[in-house]
């Protein structure tokens, strides 16, 4: 229970945030964060972390732990590096990793950002056991970025969101496709609102969505422009299952932002950015990794209960 001068918390920091930064990896690096998370078939956490170099651009590699807290062990090279040779859409790195484990593949689909002259487009690769990967080269066209996919078809097509750019400002979408390859049957799933909204103009997929009982639960950021930059803050939403892009609830304000010091200072200051989350056996303890200032990567807990009562109370259709 709040008072009513106080805020639900739903998302509680870990204390030992931090749980990863630059100083713990075997190779040299200047920034980790925006980890994609999967639970591996023994128990296993692993993070698909983003790690920035000295030039700017960005590769992607795993972190494995028995307690997705920390004894974290770290691959000693990149996991997946660019290959611009091949993909010249990732000619300036690859970003923001998203995993989903799909069951009829029996694969997991890493949904990532391949960023080129172009600018930032959506490319996936499929791998089974993070070690060997199969790209499928760019599916989404620049500017375009924060996607994931469903982890079962609906009405026989995979669906991915993902979040084009508009000259109506930044919206999420969802998308069809029979194979993974083509795509279509494009549909707006989650608008920016306008004016002062502390999601007002851009929004994007955090983590993939939660499929529960009610509906597939979204954790989402929205971005507010401010006199000294963007503030990233992460807001929810709830859509029918069997019709993805029906919104079912949303919630008018944020409940996760920036505060502490490793969020608000940084590369990018006042950003916390989750890629990916794991649930526990109960299927409602929730763990969302997140980038903190674009420069480490911290750890969030939360419950799914707590989150859909939340919306219940505080959302609207």
């Amino acid at each position: 229970m709040t008072s009513a001068r106080h805020f639900e918390t739903l998302f509680h920091r870990h204390e030992k945030n931090p749980i990863l930064t630059a100083a713990d990896w075997p190779y040299p690096a200047h920034t980790v964060f925006n980890p994609g998370a999967t639970l591996l078939p023994d128990g296993t956490t692993l993070l698909l972390c983003r790690v920035e170099d000295r030039r700017g651009h960005s590769h992607l590699c795993a972190a494995r732990s028995r307690n997705g807290v920390d004894g974290w062990i770290i691959d000693p090279e990149p996991t997946l590096r660019p290959d611009p040779e091949h993909y010249p859409e990732e000619l300036w790195g690859i970003e923001d990793p998203r995993i989903t484990f799909v069951e009829e593949l029996g694969k997991y689909v890493v949904a990532y950002t391949a960023f080129s002259r172009g600018g930032p487009g959506v490319a996936l690769a499929l791998t089974s056991d993070f070690r060997h990967f199969e790209r499928y080269g760019l599916i989404m066209q620049p500017d375009d970025k924060d996607a994931a996919l469903l982890p079962r078809r609906i009405d026989g097509s995979f669906a991915l969101l993902h979040r084009p750019m508009a000259d109506s400002g930044a919206h999420i979408w969802i998308s069809l496709s029979p194979d993974l390859r083509n795509w279509g049957a494009h549909k707006l799933m989650l608008q920016a609102r306008k004016g002062g909204w502390w999601d007002a103009n851009k929004v994007g997929l955090s983590p993939p969505l939660i499929e529960t009982p009610r509906g597939w639960l979204m954790i989402y950021h929205g971005v507010r422009q401010t006199a000294s930059g963007g503030l990233y803050r992460l807001g929810l939403a709830l859509f029918a299952l069997d019709e993805p892009d029906r919104c079912l609830l949303r919630g008018d304000s944020w409940v996760f932002g920036p505060e502490t010091s490793y969020e608000r200072e940084g590369d990018v200051g006042n950003v916390a950015f989750p890629c990916g989350y794991t649930l526990g056996a109960d299927g409602d303890s929730l763990n969302l990794y997140y980038g903190a200032a674009d420069t480490t990567i911290a750890l969030a807990t939360g419950s799914v209960k707590a989150l859909l009562r939340w919306l219940d109370a505080n959302g609207s259709t």
